[in-house]
């Protein structure tokens, strides 16, 4: 507890959105420690208690969670062994063991969710260039898509091979560096779309609405709130989400992104069960944005409003172009027409390709709220597009 009675959450993890946890705990007089990998990590600069270790160390796990009422995490790549024995001596974890597992291992997420009838891409673990070679051949010829089992995101862990050659390359290339594999049908995208559900742990949630993620080389680089396909597509989305809320047993953010195919299905792609750069734009955009709701969720408070505060929002990525100082291009980037645009920086060194920050718009008009945003973005991260 901090001095004034409030409770204290502990966040595995010190990247940007642990970050804009604390941010959101700040109002709400919530104590935040952070186990971070450095002293320079992005929430390590901004909180005045941090601790620094590996999120894949079970001793300091258990020695950061002492001094935490909850404990919630920033990322997936966390020691699972490790969480279960913080609940052990009566820590509390979440989202817990048991709904992270769904985000950090790709073919217990593909195995439940296809139990559970929940629709994914046609997958199999695959071993060899034979098993990859087998699986294409049972879906009637190439390209397929093969993924890491775990520690992918943004592309990484993720290819889509053509032939038997590339899958030999690829299955020898998995094999020297002992990463597991997982083959999924390749899916024809007409739009990528996102759910956010902030859940307690007693089943209670609130729903954002469902957005879509416009996304370059396996990168997002836009949201647009809400998302603009047919009512009845949205329903069916958020279906999805609030079964997968339930199946995983999420507490606070789960995101749920899905592929709307070319031939009209809806397809689970990923999960994530932390605040999701698909929420972003909730930050400025929302009555209460998915890092209050992921806290809330987490110390089992009343959930705020999801709604949206205007029409339309729009959130661009900053992602670097060059490896200079953003500090330069704030004044013009800011000066746009009412009601203008959010910056937030995530106190990330430069460099081209990298996420550093991102920028909200709102307004009533979807093709000029976005066009707001993505300028602003780019004349902030100095790019031409």
């Amino acid at each position: 507890m901090t001095p004034d009675g409030f409770p204290v959450v502990g966040i595995v993890g010190a990247g940007q959105l642990a970050r804009m946890m604390i941010q959101a705990a700040i109002p709400l007089g919530i104590g935040v420690r952070v186990l971070a990998e450095r002293a320079d990590d992005s929430a390590a600069r901004v909180c005045p208690d941090v601790v620094i270790g590996s999120p894949d160390s079970a001793e300091d796990l258990l020695a950061f969670s002492a001094g935490c009422d909850v404990v919630t995490l920033d990322h997936e790549l966390v020691n699972l062994e490790a969480l279960e024995r913080i609940e052990a001596v009566g820590g509390i974890v979440r989202p817990g063991p048991f709904t992270l597992r769904f985000a950090k291992d790709k073919a217990h997420q593909r195995r439940e969710f296809s139990a559970a009838g929940l629709p994914v891409p046609e997958f199999a673990e695959v071993e060899s260039a034979a098993d990859i070679e087998a699986f294409a051949g049972r879906l009637g010829g190439w390209p397929v898509v093969v993924k890491a089992q775990r520690g992918g995101y943004d592309g990484r862990g993720v290819w889509v091979v053509d032939g038997p050659t590339a899958a030999a390359d690829l299955a020898r290339e998995a094999a020297s560096r002992g990463v597991a594999l997982i083959a999924e049908r390749f899916v024809r995208i007409r739009q990528e779309l996102a759910v956010l559900i902030a859940r307690r742990p007693g089943g209670e949630t609130a729903v954002y609405p469902v957005v879509e993620t416009v996304q370059r080389d396996g990168i997002c680089h836009e949201v647009l709130a809400p998302a603009p396909v047919p009512p009845e597509v949205a329903a069916r989305a958020l279906a999805i989400g609030r079964q997968i809320a339930e199946l995983t047993q999420a507490t606070g953010i789960v995101a749920t992104e899905l592929f709307w195919s070319e031939d009209g299905e809806l397809l689970i792609n990923e999960i994530a069960t932390r605040p999701h750069n698909s929420g972003h734009f909730s930050i400025d955009g929302a009555q209460t944005s998915q890092f209050a709701n992921h806290l809330r969720g987490a110390l089992d408070w009343p959930l705020g409003d999801t709604s949206l505060l205007a029409p339309y929002v729009v959130m661009a990525n900053l992602l670097g172009a060059d490896s200079e100082s953003l500090a330069p291009r704030m004044a013009q980037a800011l000066m746009q027409p009412a009601p203008g645009v959010h910056p937030h920086l995530y106190g990330k060194g430069v460099r081209p390709g990298r996420k550093i920050g991102h920028v909200n718009a709102l307004g009533d008009d979807p093709a000029e709220t976005r066009a707001r945003a993505v300028r602003a973005a780019a004349l902030l991260t100095g790019r031409t597009e």
